[in-house]
């Protein structure tokens, strides 16, 4: 186990290499708490030059494929054959590690330049699973690309975004089931992938268990739950500082979805911002949450974070900040215990 950093100023040149070449060494460990509990760190990814970064600070598979991106620097809808060639090379550059790949989400802050899409509430209309729904061929071109892409079905997930009623759920998985017999029937030996949903929309909170029969897995979409709970724009400087997911009212609805998610025996991960502040990934790793998806450049120190953390400390931390009763008390808090285990990069003030 790697020691602890002395503490020192940090901004100085020499401590930020000091950093980089001890948080190296950390690349190919597994993140496993003090008291043995392992915790997958995958890497949230969009464009192939994304992929080098990701594997180079050792995440073990892509947590979250944003595949609106290939379609958002381009001047027109990427054909199957376009799509095919750019999946099968982000799934076999991790080999046999999981690539949870999100199915087309534009729309809201994502738009594309030759689809334009006017709408007074872009953050509340036509996009995520509504859009590509309404736009059935594009989807099942995206959808037979990625089933070619990995004809086996080991490393695909697929991922739904913006879900908010079981319908989009079941309506999905007959175009995954059409999909597949289009491809047997050309004589592509295709197996069905697990399928997920992006738990994005609060409705899919109270309702996950209901859906349970038709998912394999969900991820918490941490950014835009975020602020659909809070109601709070986080692109809108004039209300965007209201915004933070260590609101206590964002933390206590993902513990929810956490012990939803065990008492269901369904897999969850966390992508977002959540992942990526050490303060909240020791919230998560408190709630029981072993999966956490995150950018290539914080996932070393997340790894140096588990591996200096105890579950029993983390559940403890958890248990502390419910009592809360705004973000700023709650950063503060693991802010103590961060600056106690001398976390790398902590910043002065706040996390």
């Amino acid at each position: 186990m790697p020691a602890a950093h002395r503490a020192v100023p940090y901004g100085r040149p020499h401590r930020r290499r000091h950093e980089r070449a001890d948080l190296s060494a950390l690349r190919d460990l597994p993140a496993v708490t003090l008291d043995g509990e392992r915790v997958l760190l995958l890497v949230n990814s969009g464009l192939l030059a994304d992929l080098s970064p990701g594997l180079e600070a050792g995440a073990e598979g892509i947590g979250l494929y944003r595949t609106e991106i290939p379609f958002m620097v381009r001047e027109g809808f990427p054909t199957e054959e376009e799509q095919l060639h750019i999946y099968s090379q982000v799934l076999d550059a991790y080999n046999d590690k999981p690539v949870y790949m999100r199915i087309l989400d534009i729309g809201g802050d994502k738009p594309l330049p030759y689809f334009p899409i006017s709408e007074e509430n872009p953050a509340l209309g036509w996009r995520g699973i509504r859009f590509c729904l309404d736009n059935s061929s594009l989807l099942m071109t995206q959808v037979r690309a990625m089933l070619r892409a990995d004809p086996t079905g080991h490393r695909l997930r697929i991922l739904l975004p913006m879900v908010s009623a079981l319908d989009e759920l079941s309506r999905f998985r007959e175009l995954l089931d059409d999909a597949l017999e289009q491809l047997r029937q050309e004589g592509a030996a295709v197996e069905r992938p697990p399928v997920g949903v992006m738990i994005e929309v609060p409705a899919a909170i109270t309702m996950l268990a209901q859906w349970r029969q038709q998912l394999d897995f969900i991820s918490v979409g941490s950014n835009d739950l975020s602020q659909y709970l809070l109601a709070v724009d986080r692109n809108n400087p004039r209300v965007a500082a209201a915004y933070d997911h260590l609101n206590p009212a964002v933390v206590l609805e993902v513990e929810r979805i956490a012990q939803c998610a065990n008492s269901l025996s369904l897999p969850m991960s966390v992508c977002g911002e959540m992942s990526s502040d050490p303060a909240a990934a020791i919230l998560l790793i408190g709630m029981g949450v072993r999966t956490l998806s995150m950018s290539a450049a914080q996932l070393p120190r997340i790894k140096w974070l588990v591996q200096h953390l105890d579950t029993t400390k983390a559940r403890a931390l958890l248990d502390e900040v419910r009592s809360l009763h705004d973000a700023n008390a709650v950063r503060s808090r693991l802010h103590g215990f961060l600056v106690e285990i001398d976390y790398p990069a902590l910043p002065s003030k706040a996390v």
